[in-house]
């Protein structure tokens, strides 16, 4: 093979991308291709879910984003000057590329957000090193001015590109979707490449698996833009904006050799590994720089005493030194050290926190020390559920305190470990069974009244699937069967069900670092909250710790 994919959108360029990680994969291998990139619009969702879909199916992922570029500083937020804003590829290297990339796609959102999280040029150039550049669609900055007929001006940006990134790492993307303008395009992004000594790359900027899909791309832009089919407010020209095989990219540039081996030569260049189950968990300063299990052991044996009186049954003392053996020997003293330390400011503060719940309440530690409020020995709670040795993953606390006071704590934790050791965790709404209905059906114009007798049809439980409901609901599979109309929405419905529709933040999540967050996580923003931009499951296989911070009434 002599072609990679490095121009491709998953199902995580929210309502723009239809590629499910799975199928997009599963597809690539089919064509023989044995690499292929992520590169989502101005984030990172999902890279791990892409990383280790990659892993299982034998493709060499490569990590990347199509970042946003403002057109002055990412600071300037005026209407007039900074609502246009350039497209660019970034490809990550090596490690270093990737910590360089989460860094510029954290700060886009922190920093530059305006309609699009944006970098800028001081961004760019101070977190450049391990990243490859490629001059994106035809909304990259290059081949806007191109389109502007402002050559010279093309030609400088491509220049300043190039000495940003180094000669080996900006490359010139060619893309032909059957759009009039690409072939003015093609020709002079050629001529800049010869004259500034750039490699070009030939890229087809996939939003969809196969040329069938297109027309749900159509819907999800339409979702995206609250319009109809027949009044759409954005779509795409053409119907080849799909993961095409390398036989079909060839048949489109024809004797472009080099930019086809330019594909390969970057993704056998890009190399990025991601650390599953190695722990991080931040450092706890303890009392007087008491040694932690000796500190930590001082507050079992106190709150022992205090529960139990001054000569505890042996069995207690027992249960609690091995619960305190196993916690020593899988690393986990500083979390106990560490929720414990948060429970007890929100009680000195008066912020009422509930007895615990979950495998949690089985730890006669966590009683002890006074993270729950339930004696595991009054009602024979086993700690193995909670925590033992063949258990891979971190423990898990669930913590309810005050919805009105829940903040306080959060702002205590923020002020213990510092505002960028702290950030709340990301969620994802998908589309659901009803909701995917409804959507498709008011973006096909389809009156409101026959949509809602289809989404009613139904069943409402949790976790109700298209699938299962067409299996649950006689009136729903005969109508699926009779009705055109109906079997129309089920099918692109079910097509679209569970692709990610916006984020939002968790209700409890809160990750604590040793070091910046967006070291070890790119980061977003949902409203003014700081989130990151990896789900807490993802989070807790990266060994970062995630706690639960609920709210109760």
């Amino acid at each position: 093979m002599s072609f990679t994919h490095l121009h491709v959108h998953t199902e995580y360029s929210l309502l723009d991308g239809a590629c499910r990680i799975s199928r997009l994969v599963e597809r690539a291998k089919e064509l023989g291709q044995d690499a292929l990139a992520i590169t989502d619009h101005g984030v990172m969702y999902g890279v791990i879910d892409f990383y280790r879909e990659c892993k299982k199916q034998g493709i060499r992922p490569i990590i990347g984003c199509e970042v946003y570029v403002a057109p002055r500083s990412r600071f300037d937020k005026t209407f007039e000057l900074d609502r246009e804003y350039y497209h660019l590829i970034l490809l990550c290297e090596n490690q270093t590329g990737y910590q360089n990339l989460m860094k510029l796609v954290s700060l886009a959102f922190t920093d530059g957000f305006y309609n699009k999280p944006r970098v800028d040029y001081e961004l760019l150039e101070k977190y450049h090193e391990g990243l490859i550049c490629l001059s994106a669609c035809m909304s990259g900055e290059v081949p806007k001015r191109i389109l502007a007929d402002d050559d010279n001006g093309a030609l400088e940006k491509a220049r300043y590109y190039q000495s940003v990134f180094g000669k080996e790492n900006y490359f010139i993307e060619l893309q032909d979707h059957g759009i009039k303008e690409q072939e003015k395009l093609n020709y002079k992004l050629k001529e800049i490449a010869k004259t500034i000594g750039a490699g070009l790359v030939v890229t087809n900027d996939c939003h969809y698996i196969r040329k069938e899909d297109s027309n749900l791309h159509d819907i999800l832009l339409c979702i995206q833009t609250n319009s109809t089919v027949k009044n759409k407010k954005m779509g795409f020209e053409t119907e080849e904006f799909y993961l095409k095989s390398e036989e079909e990219m060839r048949a489109v540039f024809g004797d472009l050799d080099e930019a086809f081996e330019n594909t390969t030569k970057i993704a056998e260049r890009c190399h990025v590994e991601f650390e599953f189950g190695n722990r991080k968990l931040p450092d706890f300063k303890t009392p007087d720089n008491e040694d932690h299990y000796e500190y930590f052991r001082r507050l079992c044996y106190d709150g022992l005493y205090r529960h139990y009186g001054k000569n505890p049954d042996r069995s207690l003392i027992q249960r609690l030194d091995y619960e305190m053996s196993v916690i020593r020997k899988m690393g986990f003293v500083d979390y106990f050290l560490i929720v414990n330390d948060f429970v007890q400011y929100a009680k000195s503060k008066d912020i009422p926190v509930g007895p615990g719940r979950g495998s949690g309440a089985g730890s006669l530690c966590a009683y002890c020390i006074g993270i729950t409020g339930i004696d595991p020995i009054k009602y024979d709670l086993l700690f193995e559920r909670f925590l033992n040795p063949e258990r891979v993953s971190m423990p898990d606390f669930d913590i309810d305190f005050c919805k009105d006071r829940r903040s306080e704590v959060i702002d205590y934790v923020i002020r213990k470990y510092g505002e960028d050791h702290v950030a709340q965790i990301v969620a994802f709404g998908t589309m659901q069974a009803r909701g995917a209905v409804r959507d498709v059906g008011r973006v096909l114009d389809i009156p409101y009244a026959t949509v809602d007798k289809i989404a009613k049809m139904i069943p409402f439980s949790l976790d109700m699937t298209l699938d299962k409901a067409l299996s649950l609901s006689a009136e729903l599979r005969q109508s699926y069967h009779q009705d055109t109309t109906v079997k129309q929405i089920i099918d692109i419905a079910r097509a679209l069900e569970g692709v990610p529709r916006h984020i939002t933040m968790h209700a409890a999540g809160v990750v604590i670092t040793d070091q910046p967050v967006s070291n070890y996580v790119p980061l977003a923003k949902s409203d003014e909250a700081v989130i990151t931009q990896f789900t807490m499951t993802t989070l807790e296989e990266l060994g970062l710790l995630k706690m639960d911070v609920r709210l109760v009434r």
